[in-house]
């Protein structure tokens, strides 16, 4: 069976379980790079009104962040990123707006996973299905 490669990740095959990883981490970095900048306009507006939102924001986005993390720990293990990569996505998780371009990046990545994925599944269902030559009946 013939092994397709990722393009990212050079030469390393992926699977579903990849795919999910990083869709996890992608469906987490929208809302975590929303959080940090509605956090941001809390802090302004803390400092200019009489409005205070901060303890919740901040909260918020560091439950968001905690749960980027986890996720990105776990799509690291399962795809097998240069440290390269690895590192790009931690800094975009502490850019204010690094989360949407992070999503952008994931986005292909999946769907480059899934499109591999369903590759080598088809090749094996065509290998199995194609007539054996040379066997000998009993």
């Amino acid at each position: 069976m013939a092994t397709l490669v990722h393009p990212f990740t050079k030469d390393l095959p992926v699977d579903l379980k990849t795919a999910s990883a990083l869709r996890r981490l992608r469906l987490i970095s929208v809302p975590e790079a929303v959080s940090f900048l509605v956090l941001l306009v809390c802090s302004v507006l803390k400092r200019t009104t009489e409005f205070n939102a901060v303890p919740v924001m901040g909260a918020v986005h560091g439950v968001l962040v905690i749960l980027y993390l986890i996720f990105w720990l776990d799509a690291w293990n399962k795809a097998k990123w240069p440290l390269g990569r690895a590192a790009l996505y931690v800094v975009l998780s502490v850019l204010p707006a690094g989360g949407f371009y992070a999503d952008r990046l994931l986005r292909r990545e999946t769907e480059a996973s899934v499109i591999a994925a369903r590759a080598r599944v088809e090749q094996a269902r065509l290998e199995d299905e194609r007539p054996r030559t040379g066997t000998v009946d009993a």
